[in-house]
């Protein structure tokens, strides 16, 4: 995780946590793994204008999103991990001998990889929402000094009130 100040990305918003799942579910199961910015916000947002927000989001999370800044494109890291077998109009995969079968064309522009089943998603899931708590167990855990703190700091001012009034 990308962190500025030291501050968790899953802190930043109150709606990271939700946006990271609506990413991951829908890039998990689109047909096409990988796409540019403005064509994931409007695939996960219904806002093709929101894609500077969904673009940190992507650079925020390296868990789970990668790259191809050559396209100016990002996919799912899971996703991308799988071969390219999955024939986006058939809606299955299909065998590397059909897949030699096709023109070149179709091979580059209808063949992708395949979506991730339901178990690889609820993983990525819960793996997110593990993530968000650390963090927040973690934030809650750099405050424990504020209570003794402040303890100390109003009886260090009881005293001295105790000594200005006598």
């Amino acid at each position: 995780m990308i962190r500025t100040n030291n501050v968790s990305p899953y802190l930043k918003n109150k709606n990271r946590l939700s946006d990271v799942l609506a990413a991951i579910q829908v890039m998990a199961i689109y047909r096409f793994y990988k796409l540019d910015f403005k064509s994931w916000s409007m695939r996960i947002s219904g806002n093709e204008a929101n894609y500077d927000y969904w673009k940190k989001i992507f650079e925020d999370h390296p868990e789970f999103f990668r790259f191809n800044n050559l396209e100016g494109k990002v996919s799912l890291v899971w996703r991308r991990s799988k071969q390219r077998r999955f024939h986006v109009d058939l809606n299955k995969e299909i065998t590397l001998e059909e897949i030699n079968k096709l023109s070149e064309k179709e091979a580059k522009e209808r063949i992708s990889r395949s979506p991730l089943n339901s178990s690889e998603i609820q993983s990525l899931i819960s793996i997110a929402i593990d993530l968000h708590g650390r963090a927040f167990e973690s934030k809650k855990d750099r405050r424990w000094w504020i209570v003794p703190l402040v303890g100390s700091v109003s009886t260090l001012i009881g005293v001295l009130l105790g000594i200005l009034i006598k």
